[in-house]
């Protein structure tokens, strides 16, 4: 009788899921069953600047002749199958180009609670005729949307409405999916088709697969030269494996029946590493003493070929802030050398750089300023000083540095309180510098600190408080990295159980495309705007910060042990890697989008800004450091 109760459960679940179709109606997308709009409004009402031009399934491109455009739209069990079927009626070749097709997901941060319920993270994989976009509910929490392509290929995506006035970095824009350019002789069509679904989650690969997709993979996708790729491209019907040699640097497109895997060939990882810190110290360092910024990391403008004065005084171009991690990553990479030998050029840049924080950044007080001149009193700095200072005690064996840091730390508390979700609160680092120097009663007294602002982020949970951006994914990474690292140095359930309550929404930040610009990586959209040269709003991969859920999952993998994560942490950092070229040059961002308002995109910015945080967490997550 049990077991009869329990297949009629499980009957009841399956029908349960089976029930929850897909559903469209004017524009906007649904699930049966499920109170979230799956799409933006596009009347105006949720956003001014998204009007009727941006429905779902409209149209847009450029042709020297006659395009005729039929868009087809039917049920089919639980899914919506759409065609779009573009036509030449002229009676010459026609050139079809910068097509797109506009699938506005209702992706942008109004504030924590509703983005938790009722918004998505839209992950789109533009390789072809296997593209698909999964639509990951915010928190993690299923169903989800899928949709993939049957008949056609995308290839691009474009967005649209970003700028200071459309939403800052709290709207990702509208996205608009894009079929290739070609040419269609007099009378010749071609159809683009794509199913929309429903899934859960974990099962997204299997309902591909399910409805005759290609489900693509690789064990990583930065590859050194010498080593084989290997690339599974799976369907229903088997797997077939296409191995390839990496003979030279650079991107590597990996093709089975028109469905892609972009990986990138580099020279070696430790190699790249090591081209990136001789640059930095060779010539992102300010060497002339008459300057207040003597001794500063500062950002380098690869077309200039020299470091930015920014003289237009950009608060996301000064030389403190963000460029903070440029210190941290020297000097975590000089306790790697340290086991080695004594690298004395790197010691004496870092002490030239410490003098400069603590004299030019900080006041007496350890109050800590954003630029020489002061700048906004800005929470996250505090933490990235102490961290730095930190490292430099474990480096040096001076304790005064240590002291520096527990002196950061408590400023920082005493301004913002305990309830700042920090990025890289140095827990580890702050603790272990401390013993290492004899300092045990500021090493306690910081733990007790360090407990105080986790209990907070026990209490809120998924309540995200608002920041710089009203929810991203540097306010909840950060969070499992810190509540993780509070456990594992207290062994208090309560953090890890407050880090496993985040982590399915850390997970939906990001997916698992073929495609080295985007595994795993966690969607930003603003950063090139914020910290880049052109100043272009639009999807960012990669993008540093990514990092940070690289940082996560590897405390989390040391918390529980669940190694997964750790193989997961491993590939964005390794993914992260494309910012640094081989002549030890860097680029803050990869704008990824074909166009972002009408303006082509896909470049890698400018200006090296503050992409040296990537190496800090490959150092971590690789344990070459703490």
């Amino acid at each position: 009788m049990k077991k009869f109760v329990f297949f009629l459960f499980c009957l009841l679940c399956c029908q349960i899921i089976a029930a929850q179709r897909v559903c469209y109606s004017d524009g906007s997308i649904t699930i049966e069953g499920d109170p979230m709009t799956w799409t933006l409004a596009t009347d105006g009402t949720q956003y001014p600047w998204v009007t009727s031009q941006y429905q779902w399934g409209k149209t847009y491109y450029e042709a020297d002749g006659e395009i005729a455009v039929n868009t087809e739209r039917r049920q089919d069990g639980s899914d919506i199958v759409e065609t779009y079927t573009f036509t030449n009626t002229s009676k010459r070749k026609v050139s079809l180009k910068n097509v797109g097709i506009y699938t506005p997901f209702n992706d942008n941060y109004p504030d924590a609670k509703t983005c938790m319920t009722q918004r998505c993270n839209a992950h789109i994989n533009a390789n072809g005729r296997g593209a698909w976009v999964n639509a990951l509910r915010m928190n993690g929490v299923g169903p989800h949307l899928g949709l993939m392509v049957t008949e056609g290929e995308i290839t691009d995506y474009d967005v649209w409405e970003r700028g200071q006035k459309k939403g800052m970095s709290n709207f990702r824009g509208v996205l608009a999916l894009c079929p290739p350019d070609m040419m269609l002789k007099p009378g010749q069509s071609y159809r683009l088709t794509w199913r929309i679904f429903t899934h859960q989650g974990g099962d997204f690969d299997q309902q591909l697969l399910r409805r005759g997709g290609t489900v693509v993979r690789s064990e990583k996708y930065v590859y050194a030269v010498g080593e084989t790729a290997k690339v599974d491209f799976a369907t229903s019907r088997g797997t077939k494996t296409v191995r390839r040699k990496i003979t030279a640097t650079g991107d590597i497109d990996i093709e089975y029946k028109g469905t892609h895997a972009l990986l990138l060939g580099i020279s070696d990882e430790q190699k790249l590493i090591e081209k990136r810190i001789r640059f930095i110290l060779e010539r992102q360092q300010m060497q002339d003493k008459s300057d207040s910024r003597y001794g500063a990391f500062m950002i380098f403008d690869n077309e200039g070929d020299s470091i930015l004065t920014n003289d237009q005084g950009r608060s996301d171009l000064s030389e403190g802030r963000e460029r903070l991690g440029i210190g941290i990553a020297l000097a975590a990479y000089g306790l790697i050398e340290k086991e080695e030998s004594r690298n004395e050029k790197l010691l004496s840049a870092l002490e030239r750089y410490a003098k400069f924080v603590r004299e030019r950044l900080q006041y007496p007080d350890y109050r800590t300023k954003s630029n020489v001149n002061g700048g906004k009193n800005r929470g996250y700095n505090y933490a990235w000083v102490a961290d730095f200072y930190f490292r430099m005690a474990m480096l040096t064996g001076e304790a005064q540095y240590a002291r520096d840091g527990y002196a950061t730390l408590q400023s920082l508390y005493r301004q913002f309180g305990y309830g700042f979700y920090c990025i890289d609160y140095p827990v580890t680092t702050g603790l272990q510098a401390l013993q290492q120097t004899g300092l045990t009663f500021e090493r306690d007294m910081l733990l007790q600190d360090f407990k105080a602002t986790a209990d907070i982020f026990v209490k809120n949970g998924l309540n995200f408080p608002s920041f710089e951006v009203n929810y991203e994914q540097s306010i909840i990474a950060p969070a499992v990295q810190f509540l993780c690292e509070v456990y594992l140095a207290t062994k208090e359930q309560k953090y890890l159980k407050a880090a496993q309550g985040m982590m399915p929404a850390l997970g939906a930040l990001s997916a698992r495309q073929p495609n080295y610009h985007q595994h795993e990586i966690a969607i930003r959209h603003w950063d090139g705007y914020w910290f880049g040269k052109r100043q272009t709003y639009g999807d960012v991969y990669p993008q540093y910060w990514s990092c940070i859920t690289a940082a996560a999952y590897h405390y989390y993998a040391k918390a529980t042990g669940i190694q997964d994560y750790q193989q997961r942490a491993e590939n964005i950092v390794r993914g992260n890697l494309s910012l640094f070229r081989e002549d030890g040059s860097a680029t803050c961002a990869f704008v990824f989008p074909r166009r972002v308002n009408d303006e082509p995109a896909h470049y890698a910015d400018a200006y090296a800004n503050d992409q040296d945080w990537a190496l800090l967490y490959y150092m971590l997550v690789n344990e070459k450091n703490i």
